[in-house]
């Protein structure tokens, strides 16, 4: 006759494995909606948009508003600091969720990302040049400057400067250097005439030109006449990130009112 230790072993090793599967079913189903969720946020110094301060934080006027909506949203992230031509092949590949900070929307790259709302609009877009350039100067049309064919515009590589100057860019095909490297690279070049001006943020132009350490008194600010509004700089997303997750950072976004 079984001793009733035997008869209850069954039903005990029956329930042990039954608690086990579960523990095992909430493990892997938490760590697959984890990484289901958690979201590459892509960036490149550029302050005062965006600076790392410690490992893991990142602020500064677009940083700041993005890094909010993640984590009031609960949306899992972290941040990779990636060089910019580098960010928007990533997205153009879309092998996985990936978002970026601060960039312009474009109709080309509309095709192959998702936009936040607005997080920044940028001060009217401005020129910079050696100080000592006579050739170029404030007060003109932007067209006007575009068209002189004496003066060479120095541009970045699949960049995107707002459907403004991008639209007056290919209208009047200036002549142009591009090149792929950062803006405190591209400053270094108009000390070696290189170009003659390029088009950046009145925001970055104080701490580009401290940052590389050059003086401020060497360069001077080109005002255009007819400037429209600075642009609007969004969270752009691969498309393999989940419409309801666009929807709850925009929940969190107060767009710029300027």
């Amino acid at each position: 006759m079984p001793t009733l230790d035997k008869c209850y072993k069954p039903y005990h090793y029956t329930h042990n494995n039954l608690f086990k599967f579960f523990i095992l079913l909430f493990v892997f189903t938490s760590t697959y909606v984890f990484s289901e969720e958690r979201i590459r946020i892509h960036y490149n110094e550029r302050p005062p948009y965006l600076m790392t301060v410690s490992t893991g934080l990142v602020m500064g006027l677009t940083a700041d508003v993005a890094r909010n909506a993640f984590q009031n949203a609960g949306v899992a992230h972290y941040w990779m600091k990636t060089p910019s031509k580098r960010q928007m092949k990533i997205l153009r590949e879309n092998k996985g969720k990936d978002c970026l900070v601060g960039w312009f929307k474009n109709d080309e790259r509309e095709k192959f990302a998702k936009y936040t709302k607005a997080i920044y609009q940028n001060k009217p877009t401005i020129g910079l040049a050696l100080f000592s350039n006579t050739d170029i100067e404030s007060g003109y049309s932007i067209e006007k400057i575009l068209e002189n064919k004496d003066l060479i515009l120095l541009k970045k590589s699949g960049y995107s400067y707002g459907k403004y100057i991008d639209s007056a860019i290919e209208k009047y095909k200036p002549n142009s250097y591009t090149v792929t490297v950062e803006n405190i690279n591209m400053l270094m070049m108009l000390n070696f005439d290189r170009a003659d001006y390029f088009f950046t943020t009145e925001e970055e132009m104080q701490g580009l030109i401290k940052s590389a350490g050059f003086s401020l008194g060497d360069y001077k600010t080109i005002r255009f006449k007819n400037m429209p509004k600075g642009n609007k700089r969004y969270i752009l997303c691969s498309k393999k990130v989940r419409n309801r997750t666009i929807e709850k950072l925009n929940k969190w976004i107060e767009e710029p009112q300027n």
